[in-house]
């Protein structure tokens, strides 16, 4: 079985493999000072915990906390018994760049392109949810030409409130109306009809130089709260991060037997 792991600044996602069918997944609050020992403490309780045996005998992981990147290497070398593939630019992923700098580009966002390509082809555009927000961009000819990076809708909202004393910090749901009547609706609207339309211009902004549309996307915690608000989004994918670290796992294996 293949353990995958999107190592994210706020979340980790895990999610076991058995071929193409997930078998479990989980997501996490990210620890930065975790150790190794940690790591594999948690991961064992996950797979113990697990109704049925989950024997893990390979790991990829994408991940964009460097301080943690060594720790989950570790932790799945001693999991599973095998290197582990800890995804980068330089990992075979099957695509070409038109980015400037390939080694600029986190590996989440190289995991969904691949997902999104393999799932709904190309062009495609990826919307990724997170601590930030990440808009990535694959041409009709499969090239991954670049993207977008923004705060995410969380982060916004923590600096709103860490900035003005007087708003008191409040849950971020979406109100029935965009003019808020009190201003815990105020903020709520601000926060996510503001995040939604945002990545709506984004997206047709991209369409607009591209020259063409495409299907859009979304992943991440938070992408399910925004589908129905969006006006460009065609797709949600909440595995589509964890997809990804399984096709180019498979493709490692794949390259290595021929």
């Amino acid at each position: 079985m293949l353990l995958v792991a999107d190592v994210g600044n706020t979340q980790t996602h895990l999610g076991v493999y058995e071929g193409e069918e997930l078998l479990e997944s989980w997501r996490l609050s990210t620890r930065a000072t975790d150790t190794a020992d940690e790591l594999l403490a948690s991961l064992r309780a996950l797979l113990a915990a697990s109704p049925e045996p989950l024997a893990i005998n390979h790991v990829a992981i994408a991940s964009v906390v460097p301080s943690l990147s060594e720790s989950w290497a570790q932790a799945a070398q001693q999991l599973s018994g095998s290197k582990p593939l800890l995804l980068s630019h330089e990992t075979k992923a099957g695509f070409s760049y038109g980015y400037d700098n390939p080694e600029e580009i986190g590996a989440d966002r190289i995991a969904d392109a691949v997902a999104a390509v393999a799932r709904y082809g190309a062009p495609v555009i990826v919307v990724d949810f997170g601590t930030a927000t990440n808009i990535e961009i694959i041409d009709r000819n499969g090239a991954f030409v670049g993207g977008i990076i923004a705060p995410g809708l969380s982060t916004s909202a923590d600096a709103l409130f860490a900035a003005a004393a007087r708003l008191p910090r409040i849950d971020i749901i979406t109100p029935p109306e965009v003019i808020g009547r009190s201003t815990k609706t105020a903020v709520q609207s601000g926060l996510t009809y503001g995040e939604i339309d945002r990545i709506d211009g984004l997206v047709r902004r991209v369409f607009a130089e591209l020259g063409y549309e495409s299907p859009v996307v979304a992943t991440g915690g938070l992408s399910r709260r925004v589908l129905s608000l969006s006006t460009v989004i065609t797709q949600v994918n909440d595995t589509l991060t964890l997809e990804g670290l399984r096709l180019i796992f498979e493709r490692q294996q794949l390259e290595l037997q021929q």
